[in-house]
């Protein structure tokens, strides 16, 4: 039988599906009886910790790769937009003329060549066809380095020392703690950022996917949407099925509204590790697993305000969220672990802006959406929620 894409998805979705309970809801926790069970348990949780501070120590992290990409294609795509400006600018002569002053140029290098020819022999370092002293000093093929004029992107005979660095092919530089860009799907791990024209509880709201299948549909959960108090008084006031042992142990955890289903349920967003009951999302992102966390937060491996407890979630039918997508409702991005741990305990630096989350990622992003955000920013993350 042929290998069929189609089918392995939607197999892989009724698999991945069948995980969603167990990993996404945090229930009624189920006490051990066992102390052996519960080591054994400690042990995992111990590795799972170690397997994430390991991926993020050796920079394991194909999404990051993949925005260095991104990154690159849109400096030479900048860099490009700036050689096209510079020469409408100068009003640079065609490449006819360009041509007749390269053959000037040799014309004149080659008389001054054979009138001192002979007289700097002793400078040449052999007579294999090896570079001379003069020229092995400029740096150029010394441990296989290129000659400056390869890494320009194109060869200009009047170029002056100051615009090197606008010619030079650009080198991509990215920040492990705030990166995000524009993606042309939709995957686990990723982030919906509200259109600025999109109204109601989702206005300027980041949605992380945590599943996304033809066959099933889409889930998610509004991260941007922190709500005041900690999980112990919310999940005391307001209707909720978290069981009592959870709330005492993470008294002080923070809380967002993740959506409007099952608004009484509440799933655990974290960066500790792939620890049982939880699912790995993105590279240091993970959902579930709040019984091992508790137990670490017993034993003080775990601070309780590094988990982010979401009260609801987001939900689209098969098609729906395509659909809307491509009307313009969402801008879908694929976004740093920081961002997406905002308010799970990720360090914030000065140049976030640690009230909007929002309008930080779309600035991240640049071009038309670093516009967009300048355009509608001020309200922040912080909203009256239903």
């Amino acid at each position: 039988m042929p290998f069929s894409p189609r089918i392995a998805i939607l197999s892989l979705g009724v698999i991945l599906a069948s995980r969603t309970t167990a990993a996404f809801h945090v229930g009624h926790s189920n006490s051990r009886s066992s102390s052996s069970t519960t080591q054994l348990s400690s042990k995992n949780s111990d590795r799972a910790h170690i397997e994430r501070n390991l991926e993020d120590m050796m920079n394991n992290d194909w999404r990051v790769f993949r925005a260095k990409l991104v990154s690159q294609e849109q400096a030479e795509q900048e860099a490009n937009k700036n050689r096209k400006n510079k020469k409408k600018k100068d009003g640079s002569m065609d490449d006819e003329k360009l041509a007749k002053q390269d053959k000037l140029g040799d014309l004149f290098a080659q008389t001054i060549s054979s009138i001192f020819k002979g007289s700097s022999s002793k400078d040449h370092v052999s007579s294999n066809g090896g570079s001379s002293r003069g020229d092995i000093f400029k740096g150029d093929s010394v441990g296989g380095a290129l000659p400056l004029e390869d890494e320009l992107l194109y060869h200009d005979p009047f170029v002056s020392a100051a615009e090197l660095p606008i010619l030079m092919k650009p080198t991509p530089k990215i920040n492990k703690h705030r990166w995000a860009h524009e993606i042309s799907h939709v995957e686990p791990g990723c982030v919906l950022i509200a259109n600025e024209k999109l109204g109601g509880v989702f206005h300027q709201t980041v949605v992380l996917i945590i599943e996304h299948h033809e066959a099933s549909g889409s889930t998610g959960i509004v991260i941007n949407r922190p709500m005041q108090g900690n999980l112990l008084k919310i999940a005391s006031e307001q209707v909720s099925k978290l069981d009592l042992s959870l709330k005492l142990a993470f008294t002080k955890a923070p809380v967002t509204y993740g959506g409007p289903v099952l608004s009484e349920e509440f799933s655990i967003l974290h960066g500790f590790g792939e620890v049982e009951g939880s699912r790995k999302l993105c590279p240091g992102v993970f959902v579930g697993g709040s019984e091992e966390l508790m137990n670490e937060v017993r034993i003080d491996r775990f601070q309780p305000e590094n988990a982010l407890f979401v009260k609801g979630h987001a939900a689209w039918v098969p098609g729906q969220l395509q659909r809307e997508i491509s009307k313009g409702v969402w801008y879908t991005a694929a976004a740093s672990s920081d961002f997406i741990l905002r308010y799970a305990g990720a360090p914030c630096t000065e140049e976030d802006n640690k009230e909007d989350l929002w309008s930080d990622i779309l600035s991240c992003m640049g071009g038309k959406y670093e516009k967009i955000a300048e355009m509608h920013a001020g309200r922040g993350d912080m909203r009256m929620m239903p």
